[in-house]
């Protein structure tokens, strides 16, 4: 069995040979990932969130078996190259963290809300971001979230109206120039 994290392929038969072992374990004890945390150990808290090929995971409940052949991200891969992503940046300038147990979740879960919607509004937010944060720091957490949306670039290409857009070739008449 082969796992991919960050980017890597990690051939797990020395690490974990139990389909059903949770991935937080393989990325804490077996690959030595300790940014992904425990919490709660029933997938509620949002502590252990990475991603499977791009979306939010709750990595305590996520058997092994079930990312078998998908991209896993952890926290530690949130920003290649050294370059932090766009909600890293957020959430230093909003002062988000205060313990900061929560927070790599948070973050996981923010970057991927910004990935299918990369301009959500505070009830997008809200809906997306269920993780649990002791400090109560949520207000700080959505701001940082609408910073980060700020300033990622415009998704491409924009969003078109429902309505019927008009042919801007055509004349007066509706007939197209020759």
């Amino acid at each position: 069995m082969e796992l991919t994290v960050n980017g890597h392929a990690q051939p797990l038969s020395a690490i974990a040979s139990d389909p059903a072992m949770p991935l937080l374990w393989v990325l804490r004890d077996g690959l030595n990932l300790t940014g992904t945390k425990y919490g709660c150990g029933i997938g509620a808290c949002g502590a252990c969130t990475v991603h499977v090929d791009g979306v939010a995971a709750r990595s305590c409940v996520t058997p092994l078996a079930a990312v078998q052949g998908k991209a896993v991200t952890t926290i530690e891969g949130l920003a290649p190259g050294g370059h932090p992503h766009a909600v890293q940046l957020a959430w230093l300038t909003e002062q988000v963290p205060q313990c900061g147990y929560c927070q790599s979740g948070m973050l996981m879960a923010a970057a991927a809300l910004l990935a299918r919607n990369p301009r959500p509004s505070d009830a997008d937010i809200d809906a997306a971001i269920t993780n649990l944060c002791r400090c109560g720091t949520y207000p700080r957490v959505r701001a940082a979230i609408q910073l980060a949306a700020r300033q990622l670039p415009a998704p491409w290409p924009p969003a078109l109206s429902p309505h019927r857009i008009a042919d801007t070739t055509a004349g007066a008449d509706g007939a197209q120039p020759a």
